[in-house]
């Protein structure tokens, strides 16, 4: 079954290429979405695929790359929608 996420992470995620191991790591998952920097210094991803492969997504953030302190991940469910092909880095409100 096809399944949405959100999370939202917060720590040291800034700074540590939290973005792009998110990235890397989605593709090796097969996941579509996208990832970003807020300006509060947390970062916010938006997970789709099958239902297995966004859960080991969400696990994976829950500790993120080496580098990274996560203090806080929230996670958000939602409807699968679809309309991510591939997954970017998102570099502003986009």
């Amino acid at each position: 079954m096809k399944v949405r996420t959100t999370v939202l992470v917060r720590g040291r995620v800034q700074g540590v290429a939290f973005r792009h191991h998110t990235a890397r790591t989605a593709a090796l998952h097969n996941v579509s979405g996208w990832v970003r920097n807020l300006a509060d210094g947390s970062v916010e991803a938006c997970f789709e695929g099958e239902e297995d492969d966004v859960r080991a997504m969400v696990q994976w953030c829950r500790r993120g790359p080496e580098a990274a302190r996560v203090d806080e991940l929230i996670e958000k469910a939602g409807q699968y929608t679809g309309e991510c092909t591939g997954f970017s880095i998102r570099y502003s409100d986009e």
